[in-house]
């Protein structure tokens, strides 16, 4: 059993930046990847970036790409998401995930965060 635990939430203004955590209470297979999703109002959880353990190997949601940035640590058992050029459709409560990489869909993830809210308006 794997917990996820995302933090570094909160409200911006678009064009604005804003980075999320996600630490791990232990390791994962060297197989697998970290991934993150956002769920909007009355919306499906969508993929939005994922990352290799073993290679840092990445990969974005069209939506994002270019503006958002994930990276592993894998001394300290963490994921980040650089989120940056913000728009008001970012808005979203972001989950944390792992499971068998490469994770691209809700289906391939083990398991979840609690999930943290980004709010991007002015």
């Amino acid at each position: 059993q794997v917990q996820l635990v995302e933090s570094g939430g909160g409200l911006v203004q678009p064009g604005g930046s804003l980075s999320l955590s996600c630490s791990l209470s232990s390791g994962i297979l060297s197989s697998w990847g970290l991934a993150w999703f956002r769920q909007a109002p009355g919306k499906g959880r969508e993929f939005v970036a994922s990352v290799r353990w073993s290679s840092g190997t990445s990969l974005y949601a069209n939506s994002v790409k270019g503006r958002f940035i994930i990276s592993r640590d894998r001394g300290n058992k963490m994921t980040n998401l650089q989120m940056n050029s913000l728009r008001i459709d970012d808005t979203a409560v972001y989950y944390c995930a792992a499971g068998p990489a490469p994770i691209d869909s809700t289906s391939g993830v083990r398991y979840w965060g609690q999930g943290t809210q980004v709010t991007v308006s002015s």
